[in-house]
Parts: structure tokens; C-alpha cells; sequence
């Protein structure tokens, strides 16, 4: 206390020569009940002087202890930011009916009865081993000097129905002496229509091959959660749903004589609509790849039906000639053209609309004064860099699944033309010409309807002591620039 009587603060040395202030707090009260050491009087004169006191015993706080407020958190834990309430009100008035059309497609074009009711059924399948695997002549009574064994004959142990843990013998055709099995393989037979109990209905028809498939599986879900986490597992979920709706809804259907496409495209849409919001969420950013990969969708199948007729697809092959024979039906090949490229296309086709919806909205969001013309100018570089890579993953998809077609036509010698032109062949490239076409136009749509949507949000920067409590998008741009919310 000063000469005038007024309270100054202690210093350092003081502070630390007194303890610190509960230590001092605890000392009053020790010495309170005691009278050989009074308590040193405390000046009342004023509040505003005890307030003083309190504020000038309390120890200083350093500047870097301070909460700091207002800083930015770039972990990308918590949703996109939001989008202007008008702008997601005309989303979901444009999909609404959209997703109220696919319902319906999906009621109606569903089978009410099982279309394989009629087909006569292969028999039960039953796994095996293969003990033992011997050459000998396909006709017994052949002469012993006619030429190399065309057969093998396999010692197979059964492991299921009605004669499991017995060994038979199955006889199979081994061309040049190579057989597709052999000693020590694991099987699978099947009556082939002949009375399960009977040792010479069964005829070896594949390998076993679950073990390896799980296993790999396995491997593949443990990637994608590893790295994706929980957006990792709601990807898996997607896929789950993606796999439900071809076997449950888009085979039986077709099966059951509705128009392939037709079927293909409620299908997609499904697909799509539940796996987009499924792994990525229910917002607008989502709700505008959805837009786009709708549009993408309806183009390459108006493409599709215009160049299917022009290079006079008709779609019969082996394949479908086996189809209709074993479902007894004419089958309609090019509608099961149309529905293979509009599936094959999907994949590609939402993996460029989600990747120019994020790039747009990462670029709102690293700058939030961006003009419109800007961000739709950077988002299309970040297109063009994708579509070249996903342009050739078409090409390079459709080359590898007729490769051995192409090897075939290589070996008779016949010319890029003529090669093309094959209506296997041309049915690739059609798949893969409208697809590319569809993906390329799919990308200025989406990133247009991506800065259509992003722009119109009301734009507030957090003032320097507001906390900021949504998380942000988890990228390197935004963690430097400011935060972007839009309400």
C-alpha cells in the first residue's frame, strides 16, 4: 500500500515470497481461529479497492496461455457445410420426383412370380476332393495302340448329400492329356438331373473357390475401412446395396420378360440414389452429384438406343441363344445390350459427378470470395485431368473383357476393319464410345450445377473471438483459408 493509502499491485518477488494464493487463503483460515496470530486487517473502504485486491493476487497469466478462440478445425469430421435453404428447397423439389418415379418403376416392373419356375433345375451341388486322378482311354473298348488317352478318370471323396464321406469315380474328358482337374483339387459335382444317390449321376462341373474369394474380400474391406473409416464402411454399404438391387431386383426382372432397359435404368437410378446418400450423406453437395449423375444417366441411354439402331446391334450371340433356349422365351438381345452399357456406365459415371461436386465445393470453401466464373474455370481443370484417366479406364474395362475375342480375330489375320466391325466387337465399342461421351458431358453439367448451388449460400466469415463449432471439410486448402458457412 502506498503513502496516500492506495493499493498497488505486488510484484514478482512479492508474489513469490508470499505463495501462491490458495496457499495463502488456507494460511488465513489456519490463523483465523487462533489469537496469537491475528489476521493482518482487511482494507473495506470500497469494493471497488477490495476487487483491486483480488485481481492484484492473482497470478498473471501468460499471453500464450490465453484460450484462443476463433480458430479453424480442418479435421472434415462433421458434414459439408450447408447450402442457402431456397437453393436445397428446388434440389429436392427437381429430385423428389425422381426418386417417387423409381419407386414406382420398382413396384411395377418387379416380377410377381419366379420367372426360373419352369427352367428344369441343374440338380444339387455337392463340394468334393479329388484323390486321385489316372489317365485312361474315353472308350474302353478302343485299341490299345489308337493313339494317347483322351480321358481322366478322378477318385473324388464326397463331403455333402446323400453320399458324403463316400469316394467315386467321375470320369472327364482330358484333351492332349491336360485335364481342368487333378489330384488334390477341391470340387464341386452335381447329379446333373440324374438321382442324387446314384454314384454315376455326378459329373465335376467346377473348383472350389470360396476360400480364396473370402480371403480376398476380407482383404478388400479391411483396405477400404482403414483408410475411409467410417465413410470407408458406408461405402461398403453401398456396395451391399448395389449388389441387392442387380440380384434381387434388375436379373429377375429381366429374366421375367420386362423391358431390359427399362429395367436397367430404374435399377441405376436405385442404385444410385441409395448408395450416393448412403456413403457420402444426405446434403446438397450430395443432392447435385445426384442431379448430375441422373442427367449423365438419361444421355448415354438416349445414345445408347440411337447408335444400338444405326450399327444394327441386335445382340444375338451364343450367350443370349443359351438363355432363351434354357428359359424357353425369346430374349431381347439388344435390350440387353442397352442395359449392360447404361450398368457399365454408372460406375464411372458417379465417380465424376461426387469428384467435380467436392472440387467445387473444396474450392468454395479454401475461398469464399471466388467469383462463380473462377470456381467454375478451376473445377473444370480438376475435370479434365479426371476425365482423361477415366476415358481410358472405359476403354481399357471393355478391351480386357474381350480380350480373347481380339486374340482370336488376331490369330485369323483379319484387319482392324473388319476386326471392329464384328458385332461383339462393335457392341464394345459402342458401350464404350457412349459411355465416354456420356462422362465427358456429365463433367462441365455437374460442375455447373455445383457452382450454381454453392454460390448461392450466404457467405459469413466467423468473427475472432466466435468459437467455430461445425467442422470443415478436411483438405490442406482450408485448413489456411477462411471458413466457409453457409445457413
Amino acid at each position: 500500500m502506498s503513502a496516500n493509502g492506495a493499493l498497488q499491485p505486488w510484484s514478482s518477488a512479492d508474489r513469490t515470497a508470499r505463495g501462491p494464493p490458495r496457499a495463502r487463503a488456507a494460511d488465513r483460515r489456519h490463523t483465523d481461529g487462533h489469537d496469537n496470530h491475528p489476521v493482518r486487517p482487511r482494507d473495506r473502504s470500497s469494493r471497488s479497492s477490495g476487487a483491486r485486491h483480488r485481481r492484484a493476487a492473482e497470478p498473471e497469466q501468460p499471453p500464450e496461455a490465453v484460450p484462443q478462440h476463433g480458430h479453424q478445425h480442418g479435421h472434415g469430421h462433421g458434414p459439408p457445410p450447408r447450402a442457402d435453404r431456397r437453393v436445397r428447397t428446388l434440389l429436392w423439389v427437381l429430385l423428389t420426383p425422381c426418386v417417387l418415379a423409381t419407386l414406382v418403376g420398382l413396384v411395377l416392373l418387379y416380377p410377381t412370380t419366379d420367372p426360373t419356375a419352369d427352367v428344369e433345375a441343374a440338380g444339387p451341388r455337392v463340394d468334393g476332393h479329388v484323390s486321385a486322378a489316372v489317365e485312361r482311354a474315353c472308350d474302353e473298348e478302343a485299341a490299345p495302340d489308337a493313339g494317347p488317352p483322351d480321358c481322366m478318370a478322378l477318385t473324388v471323396q464326397l463331403a455333402e448329400g446323400p453320399l458324403a464321406g463316400r469316394t467315386i469315380e467321375v470320369l472327364i474328358s482330358a484333351p492332349g492329356g491336360r485335364a481342368p482337374f487333378g489330384a488334390g483339387d477341391d470340387v464341386v459335382l452335381t447329379a446333373a438331373g440324374g438321382d442324387p444317390a446314384d454314384p454315376a449321376a455326378y459329373v465335376v462341373v467346377d473348383l472350389q473357390r470360396e476360400v480364396p474369394l473370402l480371403t480376398l474380400f476380407a482383404v478388400f474391406a479391411v483396405a477400404v475401412v482403414g483408410l475411409g473409416r467410417m465413410r470407408g464402411l458406408a461405402a461398403l454399404a453401398g456396395l451391399g446395396l448395389t449388389v441387392a438391387v442387380l440380384v434381387g431386383f434388375v436379373l429377375p426382372a429381366v429374366l421375367a420378360g420386362r423391358n431390359a432397359l427399362l429395367v436397367a435404368v430404374v435399377g441405376c437410378c436405385a442404385i444410385m440414389f441409395g448408395a450416393l446418400y448412403l456413403t457420402h450423406g444426405v446434403s446438397a453437395r450430395t443432392s447435385t452429384a445426384v442431379l448430375g449423375t441422373l442427367a449423365g444417366l438419361v444421355l448415354i441411354a438416349l445414345m445408347g438406343i440411337t447408335f444400338a439402331e444405326l450399327a444394327h446391334l441386335t445382340g444375338v450371340d451364343e450367350d443370349t441363344a443359351s438363355l432363351a433356349a434354357t428359359l424357353g422365351t425369346e430374349v431381347d438381345g439388344r435390350g440387353l445390350v442397352l442395359a449392360g452399357l447404361v450398368i457399365g456406365a454408372l460406375g464411372a459415371l458417379d465417380d465424376v459427378t461426387v469428384t467435380q461436386t467436392t472440387a467445387v465445393w473444396e474450392l468454395r470453401a479454401a475461398d469464399p470470395r471466388l467469383p462463380a466464373a473462377r470456381l467454375f474455370g478451376s473445377a473444370m481443370r480438376i475435370g479434365r485431368d479426371h476425365l482423361a484417366s477415366a476415358v481410358n479406364t472405359l476403354v481399357l474395362a471393355y478391351a480386357g473383357t474381350a480380350l480373347p475375342l481380339l486374340l482370336l480375330f488376331s490369330v485369323a489375320e483379319r484387319g482392324l476393319g473388319d476386326t471392329l466391325t464384328t458385332q461383339v466387337i462393335a457392341t464394345e465399342v459402342v458401350r464404350t464410345l457412349v459411355g465416354s461421351i456420356g462422362l465427358v458431358i456429365s463433367v462441365p453439367v455437374t460442375t455447373a450445377l455445383a457452382v450454381a448451388v454453392a454460390t448461392r449460400g450466404s457467405l459469413r466469415l466467423p468473427d475472432a473471438d466466435e468459437p467455430t463449432t461445425g467442422a470443415v471439410p478436411d483438405t490442406a486448402a482450408e485448413t489456411t483459408g477462411p471458413i466457409l458457412r453457409q445457413s
